[in-house]
C-alpha cells in the first residue's frame, strides 16, 4: 500500500463531485475505493457527465496528492505532435525542437496523468502507450536514453473501446491495461433528484461570481429541467443555468428563461404529433419522465431490443403516465390486469411506490 497522505488539506475531494441519487453514489463510492490504490482507471460515460472532476477527485484522495495531475486531451492534440507532447522530445529531434521537451508523463513523474478521450488516441501511439505503462520509462523523441517514471494513469473515454476493438482501431491488450478499474459515470437524465441540485447550485456560484443578488429557482423552471433529457448532461445544464440567470429580470429564474430548453422540448412535442402521438401526451409534454424522452427501439449496436425490454419499458412508462392505476393501465395496454399486476411485481414497480 501507498504511504499515507501528506496534503494539508483534509476537505473531502469528493465534495465537489455535486449530487446525492443512487446511480452517483454507487460511481463515487468506486472511485473512492480506486483513489486508495495505484492501479490504473478507466473512466467511461458520455460526454458532459464530469469525467475529469471524478479524476481530479480521485488524484487529490491518493496518496499522490501532492504531487502534479496532468491533463491531457488525446482528441485535441495535432497528429504529427501526440509523440513529442506526451513522451519528449530531444533538441533537433526535428524541425522545430529548438531545445530538450520532457513531454506530458515526465511531467506527473510522481503524480496522475489523466488521459481523457483515450479512444482517440492514434494505433501507433496505443503501442507506445502500452510500453510505457509496462515498463515505467519512456523514450523521447530523438533521445538516445529512456527516462523512468512514476505515473498514476487515469484514462476517460465516452466512446465504446469494446466496439473499437472489434473494429481494429484500439488494441486490446492496451485495453486490458487500462481497464483494471472501471468507473462508469452515469448520465444526468438517469441521475432522479441531482438536477435541480445542481441548477440551483450553478445559480448560487454564478450569481456570486457576477456579483448578484442569489436567485431562486421557480416551480415551474424546476420541473421543466427536470423534464429535459439533457444530452450535454452537466455541462449543458450549467451552461443553460448560465444564460437563464442572465435572461432573468427579477429575483427567480422562470421557464421562460430557458429558450433553448423550451424550444428543444417543443421540437420533441411536434416530432411526437408527427407519430401520432395521443393529445393529452402533447399537452402533458412536460409531465413525460424524461428516460422515455427518446426510447429506441435499436439497442447501443443498432439491434432492435429483444420484444420483452419494449415490453418492460411500455409497462414502466403506462405505470408512471397512469399513476399506477392498474385498470386503466391493464385497459391502455391491453392485458389481463392479473398479468400486469405479475409484470409489475417483477419489475418492483409496486415496491417503488411503497417508498
Amino acid at each position: 500500500m501507498a504511504p499515507k497522505k501528506t496534503s494539508s488539506d483534509t476537505r473531502d475531494a469528493f465534495d465537489n463531485l455535486i449530487g446525492h441519487s443512487d446511480v452517483m453514489r454507487k460511481s463515487v463510492l468506486l472511485a473512492r475505493k480506486g483513489a486508495e490504490t495505484d492501479v490504473p482507471i478507466l473512466l467511461t460515460g458520455e460526454s458532459g457527465v464530469g469525467k475529469e472532476m471524478f479524476a481530479s477527485a480521485i488524484h487529490k484522495s491518493s496518496n499522490r496528492v501532492d504531487k502534479p495531475f496532468i491533463v491531457v486531451n488525446c482528441g485535441a492534440l495535432p497528429e504529427n505532435l501526440v509523440e513529442s507532447i506526451l513522451f519528449g522530445h530531444a533538441k533537433g529531434a526535428f524541425t522545430d525542437a529548438k531545445e530538450d521537451h520532457s513531454g506530458k508523463f515526465v511531467d506527473a513523474d510522481g503524480g496522475t496523468i489523466f488521459l481523457d478521450e483515450i479512444g482517440e488516441l492514434p494505433l501507433d501511439l496505443q503501442v507506445k502507450l502500452l510500453r510505457v505503462l509496462q515498463e515505467s520509462e519512456v523514450d523521447p523523441v530523438g533521445g538516445s536514453n529512456t527516462v523512468k517514471i512514476d505515473v498514476r494513469v487515469i484514462s476517460a473515454t465516452n466512446r465504446e473501446l469494446e466496439g473499437l476493438m472489434a473494429a481494429g482501431s484500439f488494441r486490446k491488450d492496451l485495453y486490458y491495461r487500462l481497464n483494471v478499474f472501471p468507473v462508469s459515470i452515469p448520465p444526468l437524465n438517469e441521475r432522479s433528484g441531482d438536477i435541480e441540485t445542481l441548477a440551483v447550485h450553478f445559480i448560487q456560484h454564478i450569481c456570486r461570481k457576477e456579483g448578484r443578488n442569489v436567485k431562486s429557482l421557480s416551480k415551474g423552471a424546476s420541473k421543466l429541467l427536470n423534464s429535459y433529457h439533457w444530452p450535454g448532461n452537466v455541462r449543458q445544464l450549467e451552461n443553460a443555468v448560465v444564460r437563464a440567470v442572465i435572461l432573468s429580470d427579477g429575483s427567480m429564474i422562470m421557464p421562460n428563461d430557458f429558450p433553448q430548453i423550451m424550444a428543444d422540448i417543443d421540437k420533441i412535442a411536434a416530432e411526437n404529433k408527427r407519430h401520432n402521438r395521443r393529445i393529452d401526451d402533447l399537452i402533458m409534454a412536460l409531465e413525460i419522465p424524461k428516460e422515455f424522452h427518446h426510447v429506441s427501439i435499436y439497442d447501443e449496436n443498432g439491434d432492435v431490443y429483444p420484444i420483452d425490454q419494449i415490453e418492460k419499458m411500455m409497462i414502466k412508462y403506462a405505470y408512471q403516465r397512469y399513476d399506477g392505476k392498474m385498470t386503466v393501465i391493464a385497459k391502455r395496454l391491453a392485458i389481463g390486469r392479473s398479468t400486469l399486476y405479475r409484470k409489475v411485481t417483477e419489475l418492483g414497480l409496486l415496491d417503488e411506490n411503497k417508498q
